[in-house]
């Protein structure tokens, strides 16, 4: 298993523990480095829609999970890669948004695989890995 760097759908998966395949990869890879790492970008998308939804309790796990994982900020470099993905994406279908942009941008700058369910949003994005943790033979 190479080091990763979690989306925001997956960490949302690990969070609610429900699915037992990406449960089981979640598993395989914290027993392997001890840590999961995702953006603040993840960290923001998942605040926010806790807080929206005053899910307090749901909240305050969230910020124990993570205050036991890598939350990675959005540096100057983070922002050039994204801004490059931008730019390649032009005419693209569907549409990136800039939240994808930088946390594709992260793991690019981390030289990470991102895990993502949504593969299509980051399939097309230049030198990014993607692995989809709900699939059996993903890593």
């Amino acid at each position: 298993m190479k080091p990763c760097v979690v989306d925001t759908d997956t960490l949302s998966e690990i969070l609610k523990q429900k699915n037992p395949q990406v449960l089981a990869h979640a598993e395989a890879y914290f027993q392997q480095f001890g840590t999961f790492v995702f953006s603040a970008i993840t960290w923001y998308e998942i605040v926010r829609g806790l807080r929206a939804s005053r899910a307090t309790t749901k909240l305050t796990r969230f910020e124990e999970f993570s205050s036991r994982s890598l939350v990675l900020p959005v540096t100057p470099r983070v922002l050039d890669l994204a801004a490059d993905l931008w730019v390649a994406g032009q005419g693209r279908r569907p549409r990136s948004y800039d939240a994808d942009l930088l946390i594709a941008a992260t793991a690019l700058e981390q030289s990470a695989v991102l895990v993502t369910g949504n593969v299509r949003h980051f399939e097309w994005m230049p030198g990014l890995r993607v692995s989809d943790w709900r699939e059996p033979t993903s890593s």
